[in-house]
């Protein structure tokens, strides 16, 4: 084993690592950008660009940097290995040969961090030292070899802790709640404006109710107490289970599921758009085998879905597929929350309570078992593969030099989705009204535990936070506290399970 493993941190030894931006010139022509990692000791490097030096690079001879350099270093930045010595032996022989900085190769492709060496002071350290990886020292070394003039400029931007686009993942959060919401009303057949038409005859309310809940009935799935305390004890099971088994071929499985999710929820939004402005458009029929009768729109919309689904999954570990994977997402929970639906506030509060402790379980509790934290882990995904799990919303973070994405978790709009969803139907039904309705304080509740979790986020520090922990007191907490004020709490906690009475049943003739 090498003698330059990580230590344990003495005085003098406390520098905060940076991670190093590496620009590069290879006989005046600039390479691509690659990353390092500064050491606990030696000089820290500016965190503006304007006020880094561009150096020339030398190799260390011998290239080990672990006795007197017979290369010359003067002002220029010293390209090293690891091994055979400590990190800040190696740093004292550089400095001692004139060297400007140390870069230093790492024998993998990670950056492990570089601590001081119990028994020596780097406080006499006055040079940046820095870890890169493998390939990018290889391709430097490889260059110097050739007899090339190497150029380097190393500096250390921050990252912001809360980037600007979270703006753009709030909007896409609150807009699929919003739209999943009225989507069936707005989407659904409308009535030939009876209202308006005195001499037409009029059918009974509880018919057309009736008939209303059974088509309801056959298109969607009313959650049970029991199976929302189910649902949630198998979504922390497959948690575990991706955590331990997050194998490529594993997230690969997720992946065509998403997809095929993503499909049917794109092809149902498509396909009710275009009937919507031409009804004549879906009569057609074709007959295919397996399907039987299937209209030639919904057909074409289906393989345009299939198509967009494809290029998406050969194109999804590129740089813009983040788009892609929001509009299947988007797609997908919109059409999951038409057919799921809760009952009334007594399963949504089952739901919702099980869902918080969950939720501030796998961020905040579980590194203390599984020694990380399992959500955060899971979401960043695969290292090694660079596969991720498809089930987030994610945004580019447009002010961080560092690149990366923000995210959201389908959970995080499913969960109270489902609760806004039901309050909507509650409102109409009950001829609520704007200023009435509960609707409109739920969009703003929902919207308000949002930006809750990103003050959070901000305020932690960046640590990743549980979105549950704001957004279920932010929204059936406002839904519990408005019934008690409005005395219809227990209205919404019996909803839909009440039988009704006999005049409604058997409207009197004057009715």
């Amino acid at each position: 084993p090498s003698k330059d493993a990580a230590a344990p941190k003495i005085p003098g030894c406390s520098n905060e690592y940076q991670m190093v931006k590496v620009e590069n010139w290879v006989n005046g022509e600039n390479g691509e950008d690659f990353s390092g990692m500064t050491a606990q000791f030696g000089a820290v490097l500016p965190s503006d660009k304007d006020k880094a030096v561009r150096l020339p690079v030398v190799l260390t001879t011998p290239l080990n940097s672990c006795s007197n350099l017979t290369s010359k270093l003067s002002g220029s930045i010293a390209l090293s290995v690891r091994g055979e010595c400590t990190f800040t032996a190696k740093a004292q022989v550089a400095q001692a040969g004139g060297a400007a900085a140390l870069v230093l190769i790492n024998d993998k492709e990670e950056l492990d961090e570089m601590a001081c060496t119990e028994g020596e002071s780097p406080l006499t350290l006055t040079i940046p030292v820095l870890m890169i990886t493998t390939s990018s020292g290889d391709a430097l070394k490889k260059s110097l070899v050739a007899n090339k003039k190497v150029e380097l400029l190393l500096y250390a931007p921050k990252s912001p802790v809360v980037d600007y686009a979270v703006a753009f993942l709030w909007l896409m959060s609150v807009g699929t709640v919003f739209i999943a919401s009225v989507w069936s009303h707005c989407t659904g057949p409308k009535e030939n404006d009876e209202e308006y038409n005195e001499l037409s005859p009029k059918k009974s309310s509880v018919d057309g109710a009736t008939k209303d809940a059974t088509k309801d009935d056959d298109e969607t799935l009313d959650i049970s107490a029991t199976g929302a305390v189910i649902f949630v004890i198998s979504a922390s099971t497959f948690l575990v289970l991706l955590f331990f088994f997050m194998s490529s071929w594993f997230i690969l499985i997720l992946t065509v599921f998403f997809c095929i999710g993503g499909m049917q929820g794109m092809h149902n939004i498509i396909y009710t758009l275009i009937t919507m402005r031409c009804n004549k458009c879906g009569r057609k029929t074709v007959k295919v085998p397996l399907f039987g009768n299937v209209t030639i729109l919904s057909l074409m919309v289906l393989l345009f879905c299939f198509v967009v689904a494809v290029v998406w999954f050969i194109n999804r570990k590129t740089s813009y597929a983040w788009a892609g994977q929001d509009i299947f997402g988007i797609c997908l929970m919109i059409n999951v929350l038409q057919v799921a639906r809760l009952p009334n506030i007594r399963v949504a509060t089952i739901l919702l309570c099980c869902a918080f402790f969950y939720d501030i379980f796998w961020v905040f509790l579980s590194p203390l078992i599984f020694k990380q934290s399992v959500m955060i882990a899971v979401a960043r995904g695969s290292k090694d593969t660079g596969e991720s799990i498809p089930m987030l919303l994610r945004f580019p973070r447009l002010s961080d030099p560092w690149g990366g994405y923000n995210m959201i978790g389908f959970g995080d709009i499913l969960f109270p989705g489902l609760l806004i969803c039901f309050i909507f139907r509650y409102d109409r039904e009950n001829n609520k009204g704007v200023v009435k309705g509960y609707f409109p304080w739920l969009m703003f509740g929902y919207g308000l535990g949002l930006f809750l979790t990103y003050l959070g986020l901000y305020l932690m520090n960046g640590h990743g936070q549980p979105a549950l922990l704001y957004l279920v007191p932010c929204t059936l907490g406002i839904t519990v506290i408005l019934g008690l004020v409005r005395k219809e709490l227990r209205d919404l906690w019996n909803y839909g399970t009440q039988e009704p009475s006999v005049s409604d049943v058997n409207p009197s003739p004057g009715a």
